[in-house]
C-alpha cells in the first residue's frame, strides 16, 4: 500500500573545482589539476582517503523513480546540458508538486547533505522541503529533515538500525536479492566519464542505481507488512513492464541481467 507518491532519488557528483580553486588559492589552474590538488589535500587531512568533504561535491546528475497511483517511471532530471542549479530546481519542484515520500540509499549520509550545500550555493528555494511544522502541523512530527522520520526513508540507515558499522553497500544488497546491482560503472568512474564528456553514461548509471533502490524498497515494504505478497508481485511486474516499454539500451540491459521472475517470496510465504 502506498499512502502517498514515492520518489526514489540518487545523485552523482564530481569535485567542485571552482570551490577548490578558491579555497586552495589555485587561480589559473585547470579543473583536472585542481581536482588532483583537492584529492591530495584530502588524503593529507584524512590519512589516506581522497573522498572529498561533502561541501566540495558538485552535482552533475539526479535520477528519480516516481511511483504515483498505478504509474511508475524512471528518468534523469533535466538533460545532459542542464546546470546544477536547474537539476536542483527540478528536484525540489517535484517535492513541491507531489509531496512524496522520499526514498534513498545513504541519502541521509551523502545525497541530501550534498543537495543542501549545493542548494545553498545556488540559492535554490524549496519551502515544502524545509517545512518543519511552522505552517503545516503534519510536518512537525514527520518532515524531510529529521533523520528518524518517515517522510524520507534512507534504506541503508533503517536496515542497519542506524548503526554505522552495520551498513552495507547497495550493490551487494541488490545482488543478494537477485537484482543486477551495478553494471560496469561505479561512483569511482564518474569523474573519468565526466571529463571525457560522457554525461549520458553517468545519467544512465544513476538511473540503474535508482532502480536497485526502488526494488529494495519494495522488498522492505513487503517485510514490514505494507505490501501483501500479491501486491509486491504486482509492483515488481509493473517495474518489469516499465523497463520493457522504456526500451533504452541501459534499461534493456538491466532487465536482461535481472532475469526472469522468481517464486522466492511465494516459497517463503508458503512455509508452515
Amino acid at each position: 500500500m502506498f499512502n502517498s507518491p514515492v520518489l526514489v532519488f540518487d545523485i552523482e557528483t564530481v569535485p567542485d573545482a571552482d570551490s577548490g580553486r578558491t579555497t586552495l588559492g589555485l587561480d589559473g589552474i585547470d579543473d583536472h589539476d585542481v581536482a588532483r590538488a583537492m584529492a591530495h589535500r584530502r588524503r593529507q587531512k584524512t590519512g589516506g582517503s581522497d573522498f572529498l568533504a561533502l561541501h566540495y561535491h558538485r552535482i552533475v546528475a539526479i535520477a528519480v523513480a516516481l511511483k504515483e497511483g498505478d504509474g511508475f517511471r524512471v528518468w534523469s532530471l533535466g538533460d545532459k546540458d542542464s546546470t546544477e542549479k536547474e537539476l536542483l530546481e527540478r528536484f525540489f519542484s517535484g517535492i513541491e508538486r507531489y509531496d512524496p515520500t522520499l526514498v534513498s540509499w545513504n541519502g541521509s549520509g551523502f545525497d541530501l547533505p550534498v543537495i543542501h550545500y549545493r542548494a545553498l550555493y545556488n540559492s535554490v528555494v524549496s519551502k515544502r522541503y524545509w517545512e518543519n511544522g511552522d505552517t503545516d502541523r503534519e510536518f512537525r512530527w514527520n518532515n524531510y529533515a529529521n533523520r528518524y522520520h518517515w517522510r524520507h526513508i534512507d534504506l541503508m540507515d533503517v536496515l542497519s538500525g542506524f548503526q554505522a558499522r552495520a551498513t552495507a553497500p547497495l550493490d551487494e544488497i541488490s545482488q543478494l536479492l537477485g537484482l543486477p546491482g551495478k553494471m560496469g560503472v561505479s561512483g569511482a568512474d564518474v569523474w573519468r566519464h565526466y571529463t571525457a564528456g560522457h554525461i549520458d553514461v553517468i545519467r544512465n548509471y544513476c538511473e540503474t542505481d535508482v532502480l536497485n533502490t526502488y526494488l529494495v524498497y519494495l522488498r522492505f515494504q513487503h517485510i514490514r507488512g505494507q505490501l501483501t505478497t500479491d501486491s509486491y508481485e504486482l509492483e515488481i511486474n509493473r517495474v518489469r513492464s516499465t523497463l520493457v516499454q522504456d526500451g533504452r539500451p541501459h534499461m534493456t540491459k538491466y532487465l536482461s541481467k535481472w532475469g526472469p521472475p522468481t517464486s522466492q517470496i511465494e516459497c517463503i510465504d508458503s512455509l508452515p
